[in-house]
C-alpha cells in the first residue's frame, strides 16, 4: 500500500467521525449505527412527516450557540451551565452572586424570565438546491447580486411566508448543495436552576480541555407558551410548553463500549481546509492570538484575584476570552503533534490526480492548489499585521468598545444611553493595564508602515511604547472621573471625543487598511474563493469516488454516534473513561479559587451517599463524568447524550486537549467527548438543592 493509500484508508476507516445531517441518515448509515448498538431506526430518530415522532424533536438550539434538550412534559430544558453563564452572571450582584451561591427556583413563579432569550425548534429540513440554482440563474439574466447573502432573503423569506416558520437557509460545501431548515421559535424562557461555579465549574481554566474532568456542568430553563401553546413575547399569563416530545431519563447507567449518540447543533469546522490554510492559521495566525490572549488573562486574573468585586465584573469576559485561547493553543498543539498539514498534503495529491484525469477538471482546477501555495505566502505579511491589530487595539479592552460606539456615533453627544452601565461593566484600574499592554504590543509589533502620520508623529515624541501608552491615558476624558461625567451628560462635542488622544490612536487605523494590503497581495486571486473552490472540488472527487462525507458544521442539526471509552493520552499515560466524586476531593484545595468547596458540599461528597441515584451493590457508587468518541464541537455543548434506547444518560461540554485539531482534522482513537452524568446532575438538584418539585415533575 502506498502512502498516499495508507492515510486514505486510514481516513476512511474513522467509524465514528461524522456530523451527519439529521434529516440524511440514510439505510447505509443507520445499519453502520445499528451494528454499533443503536436499538432504534432512522424514523425513531428524526421523522418530519410525523410531529412528535422523532427523539430529534426533543432537541433544540440554544440561539445556534448551544444546545439543549426537553425533559419533561412541562417544558423543562436542559443544558450545560457554561451556556447559561452569561444570564446567570447578568442576574449577579454583590448582595446575590448566583454564580457562586447557585440559583434555584423552587417555585415556579421564582422562575426568572430572561429577556431576548429564544429557542428553536427543527421542525423540517428541504433540499432546496435545485431551487437555489434556477433563481441564481434568474438573478444572472437580472444582472442582480446572486450571492448567498441575496439568495437567503429571497428564499427565507418565500418559506417564512409560506409556513409560517423561522427560515434559515444554509450552503453546505461551499454552494455543492443547499437546504432550507425551518424552525419555530419560542421567545419566553426562564431560568430554573444553575448550580454554583464550584460545582458546575469545577477545576475552572486549568481543567478546561483536560481529562480528567469533574464538573457538574448543567443549567436548568423552562419554555413558556401563550395560553393556546402557541410561541409568545414573555407575559405573565404564560404557560409552560407542553412539547410534541420529550427525552427520557435513563438511570441504568453505561459501561464501556455502550453505543451513544448525540444530537445537537456544532457551530462550524473547517475540514474542507486545504494544508496551506491550516499551516497559515497555526503557524501565523493562532501563536499570535494565543499569546496576546494569555497575556490579557493573566492581568484579568491578577486583579479578579484580589477583588471579589472585580471577579464579577469580569468573570463572564474572562471565561469568553479564556475558551478560545485554550482552543487555539491547544489547537496548534495538536496540529503539530498528528502532524495535520502533512496528511491533508498527501490527500491534496490524490486531489490533483484526479483534477489531471480529466481535461474538464483540468481546466477548472488545474492550478488551483499551486494558486493557494503562493497566494497564502504573499498574504502573510498584511495578515501577520491585521492580527495584531485585531488582537489589541480592536478587541484589547472593554473600554476600546465604549470609545468606539462614543467615536462612530451619529448623534454628535452620542456618547450613547448605554455608557453609564457600560462603565459600571468595568474597572478602570484593570483596563488601565489592559490598554497599556495592547497599546505596547501594537506599537512594537505592527510594521510602521500602517501607522497614519499622526500616529507617527506621536510615537516619535516618546522613549518607548509603555511612556507613550501611559500619556495617551493620562490624558484622555474617557479615563478621568470628571471626563466621564461630562460623557454621560453629554457635554463633551463629538468633535473632541474624535480627537481625544486615546480614543483617536485606538480609532484612526482602519482594518481596511490590512484588507487593501492583502487584496493588493493576492494579485487578483480571491483567497475565500480559492478556498471555496477547494472545498467543491474535493466533494466533487470524493462523490466522484464513492467516499461517504459529511458537510462541515454550521450551526445545523447533526447527529454522531460513538461509543464509551477512555484513551491513550500520551505513550505509558491512560486515561479511564469515567471520574468519580472522589477525584473532587482529591482536588479539593480551600485556598484556590477554581478547586473550591463550600463546606455542604464537601460534607455531602465525603459522605458517599447517593441515594436513589446511586448504583453497585450498597448504591454507594456514583460517576461524576465520562468519555465517549462520539464527533463534537462548539455549539455542542449541553447536547444531550443518548444510549441505544434514545434515553438520556448524560450533557456533553467539553472535549479533550488532543481532539483541538478536531476544527481541521478528526484524530481516529484521540477525539472524544466529556460528557457529565445524568444522575450526579439529579443527586445535585435532589441532595444538594433540594429541588423536590422538578424531582416529581421528571416523573423519579
Amino acid at each position: 500500500m502506498t502512502a498516499m493509500a495508507a492515510v486514505i484508508g486510514s481516513y476512511s476507516a474513522m467509524a465514528d467521525e461524522g456530523m451527519w445531517m439529521i434529516h440524511a441518515i440514510d439505510a447505509a448509515l443507520e445499519k453502520k449505527m445499528q451494528e454499533r448498538g443503536l436499538e432504534l431506526s432512522a424514523g425513531d430518530i428524526y421523522n418530519a412527516d410525523a410531529p412528535g415522532a422523532g427523539i430529534a424533536d426533543a432537541v433544540v438550539s440554544m440561539e445556534f450557540g448551544c444546545t439543549g434538550s426537553i425533559i419533561s412534559d412541562q417544558g423543562l430544558l436542559i443544558t450545560n451551565h457554561h451556556c447559561a453563564y452569561s444570564d446567570i452572571h447578568s442576574l449577579s450582584t454583590p448582595e446575590h452572586n448566583y454564580l457562586e451561591e447557585g440559583f434555584w427556583a423552587f417555585r415556579s413563579d421564582e422562575e426568572v424570565n430572561i429577556k431576548d432569550k429564544r429557542v428553536y425548534f427543527l421542525k423540517r429540513v428541504i433540499d432546496v438546491t435545485d431551487e437555489v440554482e434556477e433563481l441564481k440563474k434568474e438573478l444572472s439574466a437580472q444582472g442582480t447580486p446572486k450571492g448567498l447573502r441575496k439568495l437567503s432573503y429571497l428564499l427565507e423569506n418565500k418559506y417564512k411566508e409560506k409556513t409560517g416558520l423561522e427560515a434559515w437557509l444554509s450552503s453546505m460545501w461551499n454552494g455543492s448543495k443547499y437546504y432550507m431548515a425551518l424552525y419555530e421559535v419560542y421567545r419566553d424562557v426562564r431560568l430554573v436552576a444553575a448550580p454554583p461555579v464550584s460545582s458546575a465549574a469545577f477545576g475552572g481554566d486549568i481543567d478546561n480541555w483536560e481529562w480528567p474532568q469533574h464538573k457538574c456542568d448543567f443549567a436548568m430553563y423552562r419554555v413558556y407558551t401563550a395560553p393556546d401553546g402557541s410561541p409568545a413575547s414573555y407575559s405573565p399569563e404564560n404557560i409552560p410548553l407542553k412539547p410534541l416530545r420529550k427525552l427520557e431519563i435513563s438511570l441504568d447507567g453505561y459501561q464501556a463500549g455502550d453505543y451513544t449518540m448525540i444530537i445537537g447543533y456544532p457551530g462550524r469546522t473547517n475540514r474542507y481546509s486545504c494544508s496551506y490554510e491550516v499551516d497559515f492559521t497555526e503557524s501565523l495566525k493562532h501563536p499570535i492570538s494565543n499569546r496576546i490572549r494569555g497575556g490579557q488573562m493573566a492581568i484579568i486574573k491578577a486583579w479578579m484575584d484580589k477583588d471579589p468585586e472585580i471577579r464579577l465584573k469580569y468573570s463572564d469576559y474572562f471565561f469568553s476570552l479564556s475558551n478560545v485561547q485554550e482552543l487555539y493553543s491547544g489547537e496548534v498543539e495538536c496540529c503539530e503533534r498528528f502532524n495535520v498539514v502533512q496528511k491533508k498534503a498527501a490527500i491534496e495529491e490524490e486531489l490533483q490526480e484526479w483534477i489531471m484525469a480529466s481535461p474538464e477538471r483540468t481546466e477548472k482546477w488545474g492550478k488551483l492548489l499551486q494558486n493557494l501555495k503562493e497566494t497564502y505566502e504573499a498574504v502573510s505579511e498584511p495578515e501577520r499585521n491585521a492580527v495584531y491589530y485585531r488582537e489589541t487595539l480592536i478587541r484589547g479592552t472593554r473600554l476600546g468598545l465604549i470609545m468606539r460606539r462614543a467615536h462612530n456615533a451619529r448623534n454628535p453627544h452620542g456618547a450613547g444611553t448605554r455608557m453609564e452601565k457600560e462603565y459600571a461593566e468595568i474597572d478602570l484600574r484593570v483596563e488601565r493595564e489592559l490598554m497599556i499592554y495592547s497599546l505596547k504590543e501594537y506599537i512594537n509589533n505592527i510594521n510602521p508602515k500602517y501607522f497614519t502620520d499622526w500616529q507617527k508623529e506621536i510615537i516619535a515624541q516618546f522613549p518607548d511604547a509603555e511612556a507613550l501608552a501611559a500619556y495617551l491615558w493620562d490624558n484622555s476624558v474617557f479615563t478621568s472621573e470628571e471626563g466621564i461625567a461630562r460623557l454621560m451628560a453629554k457635554e463633551i462635542p463629538h468633535e473632541d471625543i474624535v480627537n481625544d488622544p486615546l480614543c483617536r490612536f485606538a480609532m484612526e487605523v482602519k482594518i481596511t487598511a490590512f484588507n487593501d494590503a492583502k487584496t493588493v497581495a493576492e494579485n487578483g486571486l480571491s483567497l475565500l474563493d480559492l478556498e471555496s473552490e477547494f472545498t467543491r472540488a474535493l466533494y466533487q472527487m470524493r462523490l466522484d469516488k464513492g467516499i461517504v462525507q459529511y458537510p462541515d458544521a454550521n450551526s445545523t442539526m447533526r447527529i454522531t454516534y460513538g461509543t464509551v471509552g477512555g484513551y491513550t493520552l500520551r505513550d505509558g499515560l491512560i486515561g479511564d473513561w469515567k471520574t468519580t466524586p472522589a477525584g473532587i476531593l482529591e482536588k479539593y484545595n480551600p485556598v484556590d479559587y477554581d478547586f473550591f468547596l463550600s463546606d455542604r458540599q464537601y460534607l455531602l461528597y465525603s459522605a458517599n451517599q447517593w441515594g436513589k441515584w446511586g448504583f453497585g451493590p450498597d448504591g454507594s457508587q456514583m460517576y461524576v463524568d465520562f468519555l465517549t468518541d462520539n464527533d463534537i464541537t462548539g455549539g455542542n455543548s449541553g447536547s444531550p447524550v443518548l444510549n441505544s434506547k434514545g434515553e438520556l444518560i448524560g450533557l456533553a461540554f467539553d472535549g479533550n486537549k488532543e481532539s483541538l485539531s478536531s476544527d481541521v482534522w478528526c484524530q481516529d482513537g484521540y477525539n472524544k467527548c466529556v460528557c457529565v452524568d445524568i444522575r450526579f446532575i439529579l443527586w445535585t438538584l435532589d441532595r444538594y438543592a433540594g429541588m423536590d418539585r422538578i424531582i416529581d415533575e421528571l416523573g423519579l
